[in-house]
């Protein structure tokens, strides 16, 4: 009961005591279309980056995600149009529930969205870590129930053949996903990239592939099976896996100090030029 209880107070302290009107306003009401959905989600952005709220971060990246998905079925580039507009509309209002709830203090928050929200508002992460935060929150928790939602049937194979075109139009990306926030927040992932191989490039990579895989083996196991038990113990599969892939994400074993410099690259980038003096200098005393 105690160890019950410390859990929920944690949670409890990890959510907005006062909400902010304007952020509530701008989710308050479903996503009427895919477009409605995309003007929104730009409008919150602005409007988060305006209070220097780091839960912008991750709309960056999935305003331009859905975006694309949206050029792509006005291109007819989708064997069923009509369900994927269903399906993108579907996803982004999962997102919206997520963040009204989070501002609103309210206890229903799911957990891996509960650590990415709350992890963005503190502003400690580095900004990768936020993106990875918010992709994995919703890949690897919200899609499976956004399929369940819409619904894989009839004809399933379609659907599932869209849903992994979707899955190639986000793998295109990844690497204009880095460019977004090079552009926007970090003008020195370049750098941090460069230094450690493309390693988030990888990660979001995996995430986008692997996490939209088991989301569509999930959705299909929550449309076949009717047991109750069965979708609650599928439903708490989901937020296990997220919310540890969540803390994963944070918990990396990066010493404080190495962490701060690599939030001042992000920021500031290397200064090539004081890179090669340095080095000049060296050689000249060797």
């Amino acid at each position: 009961m105690t160890v019950t209880r410390d859990i929920t107070d944690r949670k409890r302290r990890a959510l907005p005591t006062t909400a902010d009107a304007a952020l509530v306003a701008a989710v308050e009401t479903p996503y009427a279309s895919v477009d409605d959905a995309l003007e929104r989600l730009r409008r919150l952005e602005s409007l988060l980056a305006a209070r220097g709220d780091r839960r912008a971060v991750f709309l960056t990246v999935y305003s331009r995600m859905t975006e694309r998905i949206r050029d792509r079925i006005d291109r007819g580039g989708f064997s069923d149009p009509a369900w994927l507009r269903d399906y993108t509309t579907t996803f982004v209002d999962d997102y919206r529930r997520a963040f009204l709830a989070f501002e609103r203090g309210e206890e229903s928050v799911p957990d891996p969205w509960r650590l990415a929200f709350g992890t963005a508002r503190r502003g400690d992460a580095l900004v990768v870590e936020d993106a990875f935060l918010g992709i994995n929150a919703h890949i690897n928790y919200d899609l499976a129930l956004t399929l369940r939602d819409v619904g894989i049937d009839p004809d399933r194979g379609r659907k599932r053949a869209d849903h992994r075109a979707v899955g190639e139009v986000l793998s295109g990306l990844v690497d204009a996903q880095q460019a977004a926030l090079a552009d926007v927040y970090a003008p020195g992932i370049d750098d941090i990239d460069a230094a450690f191989a493309g390693i988030d490039e990888r990660l979001s990579l995996f995430a986008l592939t692997e996490g939209r895989k088991q989301a569509c083996r999930v959705a299909v196991v929550l449309s076949d099976i009717e047991c109750s038990p069965v979708r609650s113990l599928v439903r708490w599969s989901l937020q296990t896996t997220a919310t540890g892939g969540a803390r994963l994400i944070r918990q990396s074993a990066l010493p404080r100090d190495r962490r701060a410099r690599l939030r001042q690259l992000e920021r500031e980038g290397v200064d090539t030029e004081a890179v090669l003096a340095a080095l000049r200098t060296r050689l000249d005393d060797a």
